[in-house]
């Protein structure tokens, strides 16, 4: 059902309204209550008076929550994170999808040491001719279809979905936008607005007008793509919903509508891209190519870096009329470029996503019967497991935690526990890793 950007559940009667928003209380509720019991050290030592980096991170640092997991890690290698007391945990996360070759690598950090040893920043994106984001741009067009062969770097993810956003107004001449509901592509202004849910929405409204929000696979949108539409935004795997994949025919069919119309089709593959699915890019496996490809998290190689990436022949028209149409101090950093290139090298090299489809049939294999897994979805070595509701699956969590293993809820899926392994990970350590999974599942559901 079509549900507009101007509306919210303030539009909704009473009752809808009241249960919308307990419904969210509830869960973010009983999250924050929860891990608050995961820091009884840090709140005795905060009455006991002892300052420590876990006081001054919540005296200094700015919260995103009232509650964060608060582990204090001193050092990442590989698959593994260890914290200030030298235990190490399985990094099932990959950092939310940035560390998919490990964490560290020794070519990594080699490229990092040389460039900062020659220069960091210089002057505003775009001015200089900076080696490290000529290597890489080149390198990444040479992965990509013809048609993506110039490449805007970006300081992170919802910087590049930004840029997109405006440069689909600027080609077309249009405003209104199509994204879909449980979408994230970023927490900025315009990224805000066409993520999908209205309780991030709500409490920092107005945002953009004239965008339109579909459910994530419904024939209805096909028909919302209009000759007022600008672009359509959407995950080629939606991320934030617990790894839900789309019908082929569904996105062929969105890609055909939006070439008849000259509407932008902007793919967000800020998660799904390099590897993570089976293939380098996501869209590859459902044979189409978007007019923008957005990339962040694993771009950098662990530093921070996004992009939005299109034609070169669209992409100019942000350097004219007016000039400047888009800008950036610190984006394309020389020290990131430098990192993502060498991370994307041995990314390709390294034959790893070869092996990510067997390594999925190895979740596949621990969880599908699994009597207290409800569901699990895959896409490569990225999954959600379901479980019957959010207490239960933050219980888990926890249990993994204390098992040595990180991983996390989803955004928009707070029932469903996170793996996206580093691609690295070899079958022997996922295996183990699955069977600590299991162990935290028994412990909390037996």
């Amino acid at each position: 059902m079509i549900v507009a950007i101007e509306s919210s559940p303030f539009t909704k009667p009473a009752a809808g309204r009241k249960r919308y928003f307990l419904n969210k209380y509830k869960y973010l509720t009983f999250f924050a209550r929860f891990v608050f019991n995961m820091n009884e050290h840090w709140s005795e030592n905060l009455i006991n008076g002892v300052t420590g980096n876990r006081q001054l991170f919540f005296r200094h640092i700015a919260q995103t929550s009232p509650t964060p997991i608060a582990i204090e890690m001193v050092k990442a290698d590989g698959i593994y994170l260890q914290d200030a007391e030298g235990k190490k945990y399985i990094d099932l996360i990959s950092g939310f999808n940035v560390a998919n070759i490990g964490h560290s690598h020794p070519k990594v950090v080699e490229a990092v040491q040389k460039q900062a040893a020659a220069y960091m920043h210089l002057v505003v994106y775009g001015e200089f001719i900076e080696a490290p984001q000529v290597a890489y741009a080149k390198l990444l067009t040479s992965h990509l279809p013809a048609s993506l062969n110039c490449v805007y770097f970006t300081n992170s993810g919802a910087e590049a979905t930004e840029g997109s956003m405006k440069l689909a107004k600027r080609i077309t001449g249009r405003s209104k936008i199509i994204a879909f509901n449980k979408a994230y592509h970023g927490s900025t202004q315009g990224a805000l607005s066409i993520i999908g849910d209205e309780y991030y929405r709500n409490a920092f409204r107005p945002l953009l007008p004239g965008v339109y929000h579909y459910e994530y696979g419904s024939n209805e949108v096909i028909d919302a793509i209009d000759c007022e539409t600008a672009c359509v935004v959407l995950e080629t795997v939606q991320a934030e919903s617990g790894v839900t994949k789309p019908n082929k025919e569904w996105l062929q069919s969105i890609r055909k509508k939006c070439s008849e119309l000259n509407v932008l089709l902007i793919l967000d593959e800020i998660q799904a891209g390099f590897g993570r699915t089976g293939s380098l890019w996501a869209f590859e496996q459902y044979d189409i190519a978007p007019d923008v490809l957005l990339l962040g998290k694993a771009l950098g190689g662990g530093m921070p870096l996004g992009a939005f990436i299109a034609d070169k022949k669209m992409m100019n028209a942000l350097s004219h009329d007016p000039v400047l149409g888009h800008i950036t101090t610190f984006g394309g950093h020389p020290v990131s470029c430098a990192a993502g290139n060498a991370a994307l090298k041995i990314l390709i090299e390294g034959n790893f996503i070869q092996h990510v489809k067997e390594k999925e049939k190895i979740l596949i294999h621990h969880f599908s019967d699994h009597p207290n897994v409800i569901e699990i979805n895959s896409a490569g070595l990225w999954a959600s497991l379901r479980f019957d509701c959010f207490e239960t699956s933050k219980k888990i969590i926890h249990a993994c935690i204390e098992k040595g293993l990180i991983t996390d809820w989803f955004l928009f899926a707070p029932d469903c526990m996170r793996i996206a392994t580093p691609l690295i990970i070899t079958e022997k350590e996922l295996h183990e890793a699955c069977g600590r999974i299991k162990e935290s599942i028994a412990e909390v559901c037996n």
